[in-house]
């Protein structure tokens, strides 16, 4: 299978099953609810599982000119915010990307004005480690002098853009250190793929474990990044374009025959993981468009999009996803993650599937 063989009107019914599956979910665990009775986006949860979502719905949205489905996150939005948004920490940063994004759609000065004082609030208030990292409080804990791989998709890239958005230099040049201290502590000079965490306190980086999804999402942040802030320095896109080329040299090793990827990269007898096979499959197109990765990196995009559009039911439902994963300590910890639907494993493929009908429609 190649992207040039894939038929865009079948692609997009498949776009728009996957996302009417996550407007139909009602929250972790809990399923979809009944197409019939309900309209809008379901999800009742300001953090990172939604906004991940919201992400992957309002790119899909956007590229497909959908304006009710504009209008839906516009609806979402502006009740989450009526009701009381929850503290402030690294998770719960997760739902601003789409909304620093929505803004330049809608007219709505609100929001851009709570887009303008969240990022005043990560620069100044959030705590922060070592070197200044941002560390990854999130609802359940502080977790106090730890750097994890999930902060630069849930946080920076929101940084990255109200930077832009709001012509804020400093936020710009904020959001690119962090890419640049969470490269030093978190990704493997040997290998070049990236680790979960490291924590200041014991320096180390816990079980050493090269996680899927983790890792998509440093395939997914860089050339996002690029996108985002078309000014990107030329000295930032240079470090930041070596640092995904070597990631991505191990991620192809490490990729099955069939396309997938498993949970531990480097432990073929982990789980499959889809979500994570969506993301690294996504981060490579965008990668090859931007000019950082090779065509001849784009037959493992190729496999990996092959291996996803298996793993979507007729509801839409992306299954192969595992729930969400805080810091494990041992190996054994990832081996355990169960599998379950979920607005991100939605949104990832809803971003991939998304690139390749837009490459599609490119060609004709």
């Amino acid at each position: 299978m190649n992207t040039t063989s894939v038929d865009n009107a079948s692609l997009l019914t498949t776009i728009d099953r996957v996302a009417t599956a996550f407007s139909r979910l009602r929250g972790i665990k809990e399923g979809l609810v009944s197409g019939s009775s309900t309209s809008g986006i379901q999800f009742d949860e300001w953090d990172w599982e939604v906004g991940v979502g919201l992400y992957g719905f309002l790119r899909r949205a956007i590229s497909t000119n959908d304006q009710k489905a504009l209008q839906e996150l516009v609806a979402w939005y502006a009740g989450q915010i009526e009701r009381g948004l929850p503290p402030r920490q690294i998770n719960s940063t997760a739902p601003m990307l789409p909304l620093a994004i929505l803004v330049q759609h809608v007219d709505r000065p609100d929001f851009r004005a709570l887009v303008e004082d969240w990022a005043e609030w990560l620069v100044k208030e959030l705590p922060k480690t070592e070197e200044g990292g941002f560390q990854h409080v999130v609802k359940e804990r502080l977790n106090d002098g730890e750097l994890w791989d999930d902060t630069l998709f849930m946080a920076c890239l929101f940084l990255a853009r109200a930077g832009v958005l709001c012509e804020r230099s400093d936020w710009v040049d904020e959001a690119v250190y962090q890419f640049v201290i969470h490269t030093r502590y978190l990704s493997d000079p040997v290998s070049g793929l990236w680790y979960h965490g490291w924590t200041f306190n014991g320096r180390h980086n816990f079980a050493n474990a090269f996680w899927a999804r983790g890792n998509a999402w440093i395939t997914v942040a860089i050339p996002e990044l690029f996108d985002l802030v078309p000014t990107l320095g030329e000295k930032d896109r240079r470090f930041l374009s070596n640092v995904l080329v070597s990631q991505v040299r191990s991620l192809k090793a490490y990729q099955r025959p069939d396309g997938m990827f498993t949970t531990l990269l480097d432990d073929p007898s982990s789980p499959l993981e889809t979500s994570a096979t969506a993301g690294i499959a996504y981060g490579m197109l965008r990668a090859i468009d931007a000019g950082i990765l090779d065509e001849s990196d784009r037959p493992h995009a190729e496999r990996a999009l092959a291996a996803v559009l298996t793993q979507i039911d007729e509801e839409g439902v992306v299954h192969g996803v595992s729930d969400g994963t805080p810091m494990g300590h041992d190996l054994d910890f990832y081996r355990r993650i169960p599998n379950l639907p979920t607005p991100y494993g939605q949104a990832l493929t809803m971003l991939l599937l998304t690139e390749v009908f837009l490459e599609g429609g490119q060609r004709q």
